[in-house]
């Protein structure tokens, strides 16, 4: 295992603001636009969440690795963040269900990270000037050669990433005799997600980004899950004639993060780049159809155009931030279909907000 206590590393943002400390994980540079989460468990769910494809991640929690990687912690099958930025990175771990250290792990996954930042001022930053690529280096400390690097990594917006994460062929989730079968459109799925849905009687079929319609009604599902993933949604045209079609054929349909996107761009709603995002698991939300509060688990750095919502005659809010105000639900006037930008399945984070799984089996059935 390295000894990363005695490696320097930099961290180098697109604005050129760079930050030294020490190397973490695997020894080398890495890419992507940097984000912060301000989650204060649940570190291990977060880098395998596939909707963090391509991003370098901030953990505004002090102390990072100190319980240890648990196998079955996992949202994926692999680490999908593209690194990792902590204040304290902790290898000695306390947790007797670990499995290895959160060092060992980051090595068999070839992820670079840097410590002994001063996140919060990082963060500060970060919250002030907006979402931005970094590059990450525990094998360069030339800033000149990292920021012609840097220069070359594309914007999140415009990428089409879900394609990238999703699974290359179906597969089951849940048991075959189960009395609910559910079409899964894969765009990034978590697996707590799935869970969910098996825990509430649910055979999922799971289906690769790029399904038709056509075949997932092959397999004459009861109902249509559109799941969460990365990248822009604008940029994830092929989902968009898919989601159309469901619609029309009046099934039941429910969508998460990025289908809730997906579903609003499918009606004319447009998406669009926030400041910063929402990445946490204290989000405030207002369910406006049942006038009560909930507090949230999320992770999105797009957002739907409530100007849009407003002027449509097919599209209403159910709930919104109560931050900021930004939409975080919708539902198809007299429709099956609705959808929500937040997180119900909340893994990690509180589970307020898993009656929405109850809501739409019970849309299912009716």
């Amino acid at each position: 295992m390295t000894n990363y206590s005695k490696l320097p590393a930099i961290l180098v943002l697109e604005d050129g603001t760079v930050y030294h400390g020490k190397a973490a994980g695997k020894i080398g540079t890495t890419t992507g636009e940097i984000c912060f989460n301000t989650g204060t468990t649940g570190y291990q769910e977060v880098f395998t969440d596939p909707s963090y494809y391509g991003q370098i991640m901030v953990t505004t929690n002090a102390h990072i690795g100190n319980y240890g990687i648990d196998e079955d912690d996992t949202e994926s099958e692999k680490i999908q963040i593209a690194g990792l930025v902590c204040k304290n990175y902790n290898i000695n771990y306390s947790r007797q269900m670990a499995d290895k250290s959160i060092q060992t792990y980051f090595e068999e996954e070839n992820l670079v990270g840097i410590s002994d930042i001063d996140t919060r001022s990082l963060v500060r930053h970060i919250r002030h000037k907006g979402a931005m690529n970094a590059i990450i280096s525990s094998e360069t400390l030339d800033i000149a050669e990292l920021k012609a690097k840097l220069e070359q990594v594309p914007s999140m917006e415009g990428l089409e990433l879900s394609s990238v994460v999703s699974t290359k062929e179906p597969y089951y989730y849940g048991e075959e005799n189960a009395p609910t079968r559910i079409a899964v459109l894969d765009l990034g799925i978590k697996k707590n997600i799935l869970r969910n849905f098996d825990a509430r009687q649910v055979y999922a079929k799971v289906f690769p980004a790029k399904t038709t319609f056509k075949e997932m009604e092959e397999w004459n599902p009861d109902g249509y899950f559109i799941s969460n993933g990365p990248g822009d949604p604008a940029a994830i045209d092929y989902a968009l004639q898919t989601i159309k079609e469901i619609v029309a054929a009046d099934k039941p349909m429910f969508g998460i993060c990025l289908g809730h996107q997906m579903l609003a761009l499918a009606h004319g709603i447009r998406t669009e780049k926030m400041h910063n995002g929402h990445r946490g698991i204290n989000h405030p939300v207002k369910n406006i159809i049942a006038n009560r509060c909930e507090i949230t688990s999320q992770n999105h750095g797009f957002g739907v155009v409530a100007e849009d919502i407003e002027k449509s005659d097919q599209v209403e809010v159910t709930h919104i931030n109560l931050n900021d105000n930004s939409v975080e639900g919708i539902r198809l006037k007299g429709k099956k279909a609705f959808s929500v930008q937040y997180h119900p399945e909340s893994s990690p984070g509180p589970h307020d907000s898993r009656y929405l799984f109850d809501d739409f089996i019970a849309m299912v059935k009716a």
